[in-house]
């Protein structure tokens, strides 16, 4: 009679039946899961150099597409100097940029490729050019400590519509989802630095943005998209900062930005120009606007920026549900400008916009604004179309003040000029009538917790409200 033994290590209750064997097969299939990970692939070892004097475009996009081929990993870009033109980034490819790396955009236009694409809004009327682009792409991540530099100074503005023409964008993605960028450093664009159309669930975290060298430099574009995280970013752009667009039908909505440090010489905050479609429940907290420390040379707006935070509707479109909170300002010629007027340019050739958009539901709080200049915020809409439902709560503005009795007629002979159809712009007017808030073709503005200091003496009112 033999005896049945219990075998090592093994606890009795897994000896019923055939339980012995798929446990350890579980085992070790979940211990080569913890450990297994998606391949490397360096664009070292597909040809790229070391050197801007040589062009590293094809081994970076072999690199790149080895990497989808095979179903993703990393694309890793070493510690190094690297030349590129026009990559197209691919699903599941997540380019890793080292400590020390950097990716240099040519200066040569023949180097970028251009992109076209099927998804139809005012900035896919013509091809593009752009150092990185991505159409129809998912599961893409950039990351790493290192940085892509356009060096956008090469490419001069030769007509007034000319970015992403003859001045490439930095990034551009377009119709694509699930889209990350962490801690990465982008310098010097021809135009936009970043412009992400039509996309779904994007998050933007830790980046650093520097883009003062060329017309058009804004941080960051959002233009239609949807599920939207934007943290920790600190920008530094001649053009507007943190900035919404819908240059199609397709809204912004589901966006939420918070813990930022931006300077700009136009606007810091903006949802606008392009409103064909518009905004939808959008988040924006914990700002810090400021001056750059670089002040040597502008391109567009004002010194101390245009305004920090400007709301606009002018194509159509609607903006709803809009929360602005825990906001620090220093500077802006005009801090707060909202706007409704009816520019009505359509989206593509063919399409008119046959209606005046709509302003309705606002809350701004928690605004300390200091060194701002003189002409005071403006919360506007035009005849026979109101903007609506506007909260403002516990806003102090610091500014020069100065305006005297002797301005006042000029004042208001400046806004009897309604600029229904004008380019919006916080300082349209100039000077306004309040050193506070102005507000015209407005209803339902509620205001609470409002101060308004001034250096010099100003004459005007702190809240000045007209039909």
């Amino acid at each position: 009679m033999s005896t049945k033994k219990t075998p090592t290590n093994i606890h009795p209750s897994l000896m019923e039946g055939q339980g012995v064997v798929p446990t350890l097969v579980i085992l070790l299939l979940s211990l080569f899961a913890f450990t297994a990970k998606a391949a490397d692939y360096n664009i070292v070892n597909y040809g790229a150099v070391n050197d801007t004097t040589k062009l590293s475009t094809s081994a970076v996009q072999k690199a790149i597409d080895a990497c989808s081929a095979a179903g993703g990993g990393r694309v890793v870009v070493p510690t190094g100097n690297y030349k590129i033109g026009t990559i197209i980034l691919k699903s599941n490819v997540h380019m890793h940029l080292e400590q020390g790396a950097t990716l240099y955009g040519s200066t040569d236009l023949k180097d970028y490729l251009p992109m076209k694409t099927d998804y139809v809004s005012l900035r896919t009327q013509t091809e593009t050019i752009q150092l990185i682009f991505a159409d129809k792409a998912t599961n893409v991540v950039i990351d790493g400590f290192g940085t892509i530099d356009g060096r956008g100074r090469s490419f001069k503005k030769l007509s007034w519509n000319d970015e992403g023409i003859t001045r490439p964008h930095l990034l551009r993605f377009i119709q694509s989802s699930d889209i990350t960028l962490r801690d990465i450093t982008l310098k010097n664009s021809g135009c936009w630095m970043q412009h992400y159309l039509a996309c779904d669930r994007v998050k933007i975290d830790g980046i650093k943005v520097f883009n003062r060298n060329n017309y058009n430099n804004d941080a960051l574009d959002l233009d239609g998209c949807h599920e939207v995280v934007v943290s920790n970013m600190l920008a530094d752009s001649d053009d507007d900062a943190i900035t919404l667009k819908s240059t199609s039908p397709r809204l912004c909505e589901n966006i939420r930005i918070a813990n930022c440090v931006v300077s700009s010489h136009c606007n810091a905050i903006k949802l606008g120009t392009e409103t064909n479609g518009g905004f939808r429940n959008i988040n924006i907290s914990g700002i810090v606007v400021k001056p750059s420390y670089d002040q040597k040379e502008k391109f567009f707006g004002q010194w101390i920026g245009s305004s920090a935070i400007s709301l606009e509707i002018v194509d159509g479109g609607v903006l709803e549900n809009v929360n602005v909170s825990d906001i620090t300002i220093e500077g802006t010629e005009s801090p707060i400008f909202v706007r409704l007027g009816n520019r009505a340019r359509g989206y593509k050739e063919g399409v008119p916009v046959t209606k005046v958009g709509k302003i309705n539901g606002i809350h701004l709080s928690n605004i300390q604004i200091r060194n701002a200049g003189s002409m005071g915020c403006s919360i506007t809409g035009i005849p026979g179309h109101e903007v609506e439902n506007v909260w403002l709560d516990n806003i102090t503005i610091h500014h020069k003040g100065g305006v005297t009795a002797a301005d006042m007629a000029k004042i208001n002979e400046s806004i009897k000029d309604e600029k229904e159809k004008e380019y919006p712009e916080s300082t349209m007017w100039g000077n306004l009538p309040a050193k506070g808030f102005f507000v015209r073709h407005a209803r339902n503005i509620k205001f609470n917790n409002i101060e308004v200091i001034t250096e010099q003496p100003d004459v005007r009112e702190v809240i000045v409200i007209r039909e």
